[in-house]
């Protein structure tokens, strides 16, 4: 790719926002987060209804990197998310060249329905860790995202090529429990172990920070952890 088209892709407004400092995001890191416009999936319960719905960004990614130019020594990390970030594959990729370049890690936080575009991030070193989103089992992929067995099995693929690949990531699912059962956090589980997932899985208990894609406001049912599978390791944390 020459100077010129680089260049082109850099000063797209993609970026929706920049949130210049977590120490949440990306575990044992000090890191920035750039928030991609454009989502391919339509959650319920989303909280990030203005950025799914964006058609536009804020900023472009060269304003990302001169921001990134004043925090070499102060920050170690780059968390990509969203929306979904993987859906702009040739700007991202130039965009991680130049980070790279400055010495920061990157994760990538994604859906996984762009199984090419991620594995192209992969196997191009650009990536550090992944956080994978298990949004529903099978049977339950439309009630949640509102799309269906296609690209539910893209989801997959991009699950099994990282176990496979034994690429640095973690499989986290959102748990409203008026919308998830615990048989269906089960099935997950249970499809997770049959794949031969071998690290943490993350339950990230819904709160409704901000107006969500369906209105979506605290669950009423209670959800029953303990009768989930003891087989995996298990975390629960706060989701956002």
């Amino acid at each position: 790719m020459n100077i010129d088209n680089e260049s082109n892709l850099l000063n797209k407004k993609i970026v929706y926002d920049l949130t210049p400092f977590t120490q949440l995001d990306y575990p044992e890191h000090l890191a920035c987060i750039v928030w991609m416009s454009g989502c391919n999936l339509r959650c319920g319960y989303c909280y990030n209804k203005d950025i799914v719905f964006s058609k536009k960004g804020k900023l472009c990614l060269k304003d990302v990197l001169d921001f990134l130019e004043k925090r070499v020594g102060l920050l170690d990390a780059v968390v990509l998310s969203g929306g979904e970030a993987s859906r702009y594959i040739d700007e991202l990729f130039s965009f991680c060249k130049e980070v790279k370049k400055r010495g920061f890690k990157i994760k990538l936080d994604t859906n996984g329905i762009e199984f090419e575009n991620v594995k192209k991030l992969v196997e191009s070193k650009m990536l550090d860790f992944i956080s994978l989103d298990y949004k529903a089992p099978k049977e339950r992929f439309f009630d949640i995202t509102k799309f269906y067995e296609k690209e539910f099995e893209l989801f997959r693929k991009t699950l099994k090529y990282l176990i496979k690949k034994e690429f640095p990531f973690e499989v986290r699912t959102t748990l409203h429990s008026d919308l998830l059962s615990e048989d269906d956090i089960n099935h997950i589980i249970e499809d997770l172990l049959y794949l031969g997932y071998k690290n943490t899985y993350y339950i990230q208990l819904f709160l409704p920070t901000q107006t969500t894609i369906d209105d979506i406001s605290l669950p009423q049912k209670e959800f029953d952890f303990s009768k989930l599978n003891k087989d995996i390791s298990l975390e629960i944390r706060k989701a956002g």
